[in-house]
């Protein structure tokens, strides 16, 4: 029941999990997520969160660029929207399920991952993609921190795929059971050393490795305004130094709670004028000058007029009244 069949032609409108408006030269994606996570005593993996996400919600947000994205696995909300893909029969393995995602998808370019990547990235994705155009390689995979091939972290040929799948069935109609390697072993591949976004999570020694190194001083930021963009369904990139130059401001030459309702009134305004980085951008440009004139004023009210100079304002009106 798993021979593979390749895609037929699109049907009308947009698949379920495409993006509107994206360039329709550009990738999809196949999400594998439906293993039985053994060496995690048959947990949920890609239900486990990391830095308050959950694994497949942080894959999918790395593949946000894709015009469709496929995870082959049982339904289960996600954070954005994808199709639905299940081999036949469930738990046949990657290559059976990288054959069932790969029957959704249209373009040529296709990124295929597992659910288990807690730092796989946009530009790492971007990165497997750009090696990819520029090379004759069917496929372009990261290799891991001791040199070993991670194919369910590459960029792949959906037209070498495809051959060498309809290939491996010529001699037999089932999938099931057959390793990767099967595959891969008969493309022609570059290889990218990343030993950070190819760590996957197979024991829960790696779950607690992930999880700390999120909350690592030079991490834990990015990943929290990423998890609660995430969490708020905001899709927007903004210059989040900006924003913390202004909360400084606000916090030391106003008031210290002046920081978190000023940014809060910066995104308010932001949205008002239609959102967007540069909608952001000016609304802040604006408060901060605001709080350093605040932290102006408050600076000249502590310090004694110069020497020969009246304590008054250069316009100020002359009293002239009898008793002043």
């Amino acid at each position: 029941m798993t021979a593979y069949e390749p895609a037929g032609a699109p049907g009308p409108g947009p698949a379920p999990g495409s993006v509107p408006g994206a360039d329709l030269a550009g990738y999809d994606a196949v999400v594998l997520a439906g293993g039985a996570a053994r060496r995690l005593g048959g947990a949920d993996k890609p239900g486990l969160r990391v830095g308050g996400r959950a694994l497949l919600d942080r894959v999918l947000a790395a593949c946000a660029g894709a015009r469709t994205t496929v995870v082959v696995a049982d339904h289960r909300p996600t954070a954005r929207p994808v199709a639905w893909a299940r081999e036949d029969p469930p738990g046949g393995g990657p290559l059976a399920a990288l054959a069932a995602g790969l029957g959704h998808t249209t373009e040529e370019r296709v990124v295929v991952v597992s659910a288990d990547l807690p730092f796989l990235t946009g530009p790492t994705v971007r990165r497997l993609l750009s090696a990819l155009t520029a090379s004759d390689s069917d496929g372009v995979l990261l290799t891991d921190a001791d040199g070993r091939d991670q194919p369910l972290v590459a960029a792949y040929r959906a037209s070498a795929l495809r051959r060498e799948l309809t290939a491996l069935t010529r001699d037999r109609a089932d999938l099931t059971g057959l390793p990767l390697r099967r595959l891969t072993g008969a493309l022609r591949l570059t290889r990218v050393p990343d030993a950070v976004a190819s760590f996957d999570c197979d024991t829960w020694d790696d779950i607690a490795t992930a999880r700390a190194r999120i909350r690592e001083h030079g991490h834990v930021l990015d990943e929290w305004i990423t998890a609660a963009k995430d969490e708020l369904g905001i899709d927007l990139d903004v210059d989040t130094g900006v924003l913390l130059d202004l909360a400084r401001d606000a916090a030391h030459g106003v008031a210290r709670p002046a920081a978190p309702l000023t940014t809060f009134l910066v995104g308010y305004a932001a949205g008002r004028t239609g959102g967007g980085p540069e909608a952001v951008a000016e609304a802040a440009r604006k408060a901060a000058a605001l709080a350093q004139r605040w932290a102006q004023e408050a600076a000249d009210a502590g310090s004694a007029p110069p020497a020969g100079k009246p304590d008054v304002a250069p316009d100020a009106t002359p009293d002239t009244r009898p008793d002043a």
